[in-house]
């Protein structure tokens, strides 16, 4: 009988241990190929162990979130919900609204909380708590608990909200002013109170049967009637029937938001549904009233309320409800752009890549110089192949191969970790952290979607032709690892926060992984985030999985159009006028700026631009006001040539006049120093390719999601880019129809009511539409 029980117990262990990876040392996480560790190398720093979250939240904390600061300090810095601004202190929260102060000049257009809010609602049981900390999050929602012994109190807010809702135990609401607010709507027997202090105007809106106490004086007081809820709203104006609209909706509770989306691939449109889900404490309405940004309610063909409010990102439109829907065009990407230059440009273009592939390159330090390599490579490896260099592909492409591999393993040849060149977990955070870090993407879980945004795009482009490198057995796996770090949109996946660096409902990414700053938190590179969205739609397609890929496409839509708003302002709004640039440098959540991390102009401005790949069509989309935007960098530069950053200023010139983009680089070129992530090839590339095809041209859409429609005089060049192993035909929204082969690109080009498929031809100055070639090691 012993025997037996010994022989079950051994084979019971043995089907164990082939159950689970085995790793090289404890720590070690294999995927496939590659792996990563939950053990840090030494030298590594993390983030700060001490969250302030209450035994309510599990699963990974969200970071380089709006409030992300809640969670990082004792209270928090101020925090801009927009259309109000919040600050969790030690007697309360400080409120403020905003838009009535306002102030836009030459370098700023600032709406920042004051030092002085407008109220402070506390607790009559507590003069001070020890803590205000997480209690429960959405997807645009966030609640703070403070506790003082017995006594507490939450708050929830949210984007978009003009609401604070509030539960109170223990005590009642007591809200302090620096003056007696002027009280234009009920008195002390009622529940709900209209006031005005400085020029702002909110709704207070206690339960019914409850009462005010301190009426003419700095401190209200409001008497719950053996309740516990209790509400306050920034209002658009002071009028008794707007008063009235807003408590209908006031003691329903926003409890929960979130985000869905789709992509429609026959009409290339993305939907995105918000929700609100509330508790109702007492009345009939069970919605809520909500602010739009511009990127919103420009599309969408919601009703929407008479009511609007100012803020930092332009006028915000009013709606009611529990949900709404918008619908964006989505515009496409390319791996690469079709190629149609002259003989003679196509032998200048082999010089650059001749000279790209001489280029010494002794290894980037970090994450962020890393993944500009794998960038610059990236764009590298399609140019090479459409020139016919079949050395040079392989060259960039098995350069790209041997830092990724490098990264995405954590064991050396020892198998032991890795002193340097790695991943590994933070579970108390739940993040996937590079080594050696940059720019704070370790300590603070920084720019995590603008690093690992060069890595996944690199993956990508390999993946495009070496779809075996890509799979699950080999490093697949790893690189889908660092897809859900940045943009897990996975809910039941804990490991990771639901779309760590992009922001839902204000519809652009956030650097900053804790947002500690007076102006909330910040963006100072959409362009980067641009770079990463495009990098999941690439994997995707290439890989076949189309979750990723159509998360990609939702979040490239979409910032696309924040972009457009809040960074370009290429339709001028109002809020403007007074704004020197006519591009920000930074984006907060309490003002918009024309300084960044770099006093260079052409700095300043290329943030917002780099890298330019041909997944950056979109700059071209409004040619007027890209040559507003480059007149006004020339003004700030006082001249055409710039000691930094020139191959990016030309080829951003090309987005509204190639040809003299193409004069200025031809004339500067040779003592030109490209960008880190860029190279003189890829400039020279993009250039002559728009000077041939014209700018990008938005009206015109595909039912593929890898295309491009060109514009040069009236006259359209159509470009696919199929992915796929089988050959496609693509239909574009005026009824064009390209034929791609696999693997390669189809084109079309349309004048005067023509249409001419445009098929390879050897050195003759037309497409040269090349398969991609043989499986390169």
């Amino acid at each position: 009988m012993k025997t037996k029980g010994f022989a079950l117990m051994l084979a019971a262990c043995l089907v164990l241990l082939t159950s689970v990876p085995l790793s090289a040392f404890s720590g070690e996480q294999r995927l496939g190929s590659g792996s990563y560790s939950t053990l840090p190398p030494n030298g590594t720093k993390n983030a700060q162990t001490g969250l302030y979250q209450t035994s309510r939240i599990s699963g990974a904390m969200p970071t380089n979130r709006w409030w992300s600061s809640l969670a990082w300090n004792t209270y928090s810095e101020a925090q801009y919900p927009h259309p109000l601004a919040v600050k969790n202190e030690a007697n309360g929260m400080s409120v403020y609204a905003p838009g009535p102060r306002i102030a836009a000049h030459p370098a700023c257009i600032c709406g920042t909380m004051s030092d002085t809010p407008d109220f402070t609602v506390g607790h009559t049981g507590a003069s001070s708590f020890t803590a205000a900390s997480v209690d429960g999050y959405s997807d645009w929602f966030v609640n703070a608990r403070y506790e003082a012994g017995s006594r507490s109190m939450n708050a929830s807010y949210g984007l978009g909200s003009p609401y604070v809702y509030f539960t109170f135990h223990g005590g009642s609401p007591q809200l302090s002013f620096t003056a007696s607010p002027t009280i234009w709507s009920g008195d002390e027997q009622a529940s709900v109170l209209g006031i005005t202090i400085d020029g702002a105007h909110y709704g207070l809106f206690g339960p019914s049967g409850g009462t005010w106490d301190g009426i003419g004086t700095d401190t209200l007081t409001n008497r719950l009637n053996g309740k516990s809820y209790f509400a306050i709203a920034a209002l658009p104006d002071n009028r008794p029937d707007t008063l009235e609209q807003f408590r209908r909706y006031a003691y329903a509770h926003v409890t929960d938001t979130k985000v869905a989306w789709s992509y429609n691939a026959d009409r290339s449109e993305v939907q995105t549904t918000y929700t609100w889900t509330t508790s109702v404490k007492e009345g009939a309405e069970q919605g809520t009233i909500f602010a739009l940004y511009p990127h919103q309610w420009k599309h969408t063909d919601a009703a929407l309320l008479p009511y609007e409010y100012d803020s930092v990102r332009g006028v915000m439109k009013t709606g009611a409800g529990n949900s709404l829907r918008t619908a964006m065009k989505f515009t496409g990407v390319l791996p690469s752009l079709p190629f149609k230059l002259s003989v003679d440009e196509r032998a200048a273009l082999q010089g650059y890549v001749d000279e790209a592939q001489a280029e010494s390159y002794s290894g980037a330090s970090g994450t962020h110089q890393t993944g500009k390599r794998l960038g610059k490579l990236a764009a590298l490896a399609p140019i090479a192949e459409q020139v016919g260099d079949a050395a040079a592909t392989q060259q960039f492409r098995s350069d790209m191969k041997g830092i990724l591999q490098d990264w995405l393993k954590a064991s050396d040849d020892t198998e032991r970790l890795k002193r340097s060149n790695l991943f590994y977990y933070n579970e108390r955070w739940g993040a996937l952290i590079g080594y050696p870090a940059e720019n704070g993407s370790d300590t603070e879980l920084n720019d995590h979607h603008v690093q690992y945004g060069y890595f996944i795009r690199a993956a990508a482009e390999i993946a495009r032709i070496d779809p075996d490198w890509a799979s699950d057995d080999e490093w697949g796996k790893m690189v889908k690892l660092l897809i859900q770090d940045i943009a897990n949109a996975d809910r039941s996946d804990t490991r990771f926060p639901f779309l760590r660096g992009f922001d839902p409902y204000a519809g652009h990414s956030w650097q900053s992984g804790r947002g500690q700053f007076a102006d909330g938190n910040y963006n100072g590179s959409p362009s980067e985030a641009m770079n990463a969205w495009s990098g999941l739609i690439l994997w995707g397609e290439a890989t076949s999985d189309t979750r990723i890929r159509d998360l990609g496409i939702y979040m490239y839509t979409t910032e696309m159009n924040a972009i457009s708003e809040y960074w370009f302002d290429a339709y001028e709004a109002k809020q403007r006028q007074d704004f020197s640039r006519t591009t920000a440098s930074m984006v907060w959540g309490g003002k918009t700026t024309s300084s960044g991390w770099s006093d260079r102009p052409e700095q300043s401005y290329g943030m917002s631009w780099l890298p330019i790949t041909a997944a950056s069509l979109y700059l071209t989309h409004r040619p007027d006001y890209a040559d507003r935007n480059y007149a006004a960098l020339l003004a700030e530069n006082g001249s055409i040539s710039f000691n930094l950053w020139a191959d990016i200023v030309y080829m951003y010139r090309a987005a509204s006049d190639p040809e003299e983009a193409a004069a200025l680089f031809d004339a500067l070129a040779e003592a030109m120093t490209p960008e880190a992530g860029n190279s003189k090839a890829n400039a020279y590339y993009w250039i002559r390719s728009l000077n041939v095809l014209g700018q990008a041209d938005p009206a015109v859409s595909a039912d593929y999601p890898l295309y491009a429609v060109f514009n040069k005089d009236g006259a359209r060049t159509y470009a696919v880019y199929n992915m796929t192993n089988r050959a496609k035909t693509v239909t574009f929204s005026d009824g064009t129809q390209v034929k791609a082969e696999p693997s390669a690109f189809g084109i079309a080009s349309v004048g005067n009511g023509s249409i001419d498929i445009v098929r390879p031809e050897p050195d003759d100055g037309e497409f040269h539409i090349l398969p991609v070639p043989p499986h390169m090691e």
